[in-house]
């Protein structure tokens, strides 16, 4: 690949201030060489240069969960009831064909780069989104679900699980990895998650699991009771052992929760919830406005950054809120904890990076890392230093019809033309 020199009006490098007429040079090998102002960024001759004007250019966005699988499925608001919508979900799935999931990761991949998205961590069972990542040459985790509510599905289900990441396994390197993602509390057993989390310990794979995210879980866990529960017993599944547990603890004395573990959502959090998740150095996906579709309520943000947790945004799937637009996130968080413009942004880079064991690789402009990048044009008066909002803020006002171009690694992934 060509070294590319990239400039800007604005550059956030995100771990420390915003330049102004700042400027990026990316490697031939994909990596950034030097960031900072204008004029002391080098200009090597055979680097292709290019000047986005008044636009701020930062980091790659970093979506910490999403569904990709389910790209084109938006089917309508998700309903009131949660267990109704899961099985919905679940209904639809079935009646895609294969080669659609495919189709529909490859889709769903091509709108996170046009959102400025350029790490993904993905939940799905059909495989397509690590094989998408690996045709496209994009970045991100790919965890695997499993699923078995019942005790005696343990051993079936953990052997698919490890067919389904060895025959998965030749699209993961390089920058695309494989986990595995037990999904939740309420579709996989007690002797599941401890096998599953065994597994990969034992495999070194990360796990992300769908976690504290609804009262019917809650309920299910703590007193057999609940939605979740009157399906079981429908089902004949016994009730979860032990019962009289928070999900969080639940999942604790599973062996589960490690510093390989992202747990999605974590809506139903006490402070002792927050602790057990700080001891074991857990990380979090937070998903402000799926949990709001579904009317979950909000997650403890504020406690949960106050632990030192590490933390990073997700959109989930587009089933859950029809539109993948991470910095609406961001707006969401910052609001929920009373987060100033550049803490939101972190939430969405940096942050994010730290959450998925990435921050050496993504997550910030700095030499040696990945020359993933995103440029957004100004949606208001060009002129920051005049009208006195800050860059980051700037950013935060802005969404996916914005985005003026994305790279991954140095490479054009993403180009919007700009109106005339």
């Amino acid at each position: 690949m060509r070294a590319r020199r990239l400039s800007a009006r604005w550059v956030l490098p995100i771990e420390g201030p915003a330049l102004e007429h700042g400027a990026l040079l990316i490697g031939a090998d994909g990596r950034i060489a030097a960031v900072g102002p204008e004029a002391v960024v080098p200009r090597p001759a055979d680097a292709a240069a290019e000047d986005f004007g008044d636009a701020l250019l930062l980091p790659g966005l970093i979506n910490t969960h999403t569904h990709l699988e389910l790209t084109g499925l938006d089917g309508g608001p998700p309903e009131p009831e949660f267990g109704t919508w899961i099985r919905r979900v679940r209904e639809i799935k079935a009646a895609r064909a294969p080669e659609a999931f495919l189709a529909a990761a490859r889709r769903g991949l091509a709108d996170c780069w046009a959102a400025g998205v350029t790490t993904v961590a993905d939940t799905g069972d059909s495989g397509a989104v690590i094989e998408a990542l690996a045709e496209a040459g994009g970045s991100g985790i790919a965890y695997q679900e499993v699923f078995g509510p019942h005790p005696d599905q343990r051993d079936a289900s953990l052997r698919g699980l490890q067919k389904a990441v060895e025959r998965l396994g030749r699209f993961a390197g390089g920058r695309i990895r494989i986990g595995v993602s037990p999904h939740a509390p309420y579709t996989v057993s007690g002797t599941l998650y401890a096998a599953t989390a065994a597994w990969a310990r034992e495999a070194g794979l990360p796990i992300a699991v769908h976690l504290a995210e609804s009262p019917a879980e809650s309920a299910l866990l703590a007193s057999g009771t609940g939605a979740f529960a009157d399906a079981w017993h429908k089902r004949g599944i016994p009730m979860p052992a032990p019962l009289g547990r928070s999900p969080v603890a639940w999942l604790d004395e599973h062996g589960v929760l490690s510093e390989r573990t992202l747990c999605i959502h974590v809506v139903q959090a006490g402070p002792a919830d927050v602790q057990r998740l700080a001891c074991a150095n857990a990380a979090v996906a937070h998903c402000p406005l799926s949990n709001r579709a579904h009317g979950h309520g909000d997650a403890p943000l504020a406690a949960l950054l106050a632990a030192g947790l590490g933390i990073g945004l997700g959109t989930d799937s587009i089933m859950s809120v029809g539109t993948l637009d991470l910095l609406a996130e961001a707006r969401a968080a910052r609001a929920l904890a009373g987060l100033d413009a550049a803490r939101a942004l972190a939430l969405c880079t940096l942050d994010a990076a730290r959450a998925l064991g990435l921050e050496r690789e993504v997550g910030v402009l700095a030499p040696g890392r990945w020359g993933d990048c995103v440029v957004i044009r100004p949606r208001h008066a060009p002129d920051a230093s005049r009208t006195g909002m800050p860059a980051e803020d700037r950013v935060l006002a802005s969404g996916p019809r914005d985005v003026l171009a994305t790279f991954v690694g140095g490479r054009d992934v993403h180009r919007t033309s700009p109106p005339l």
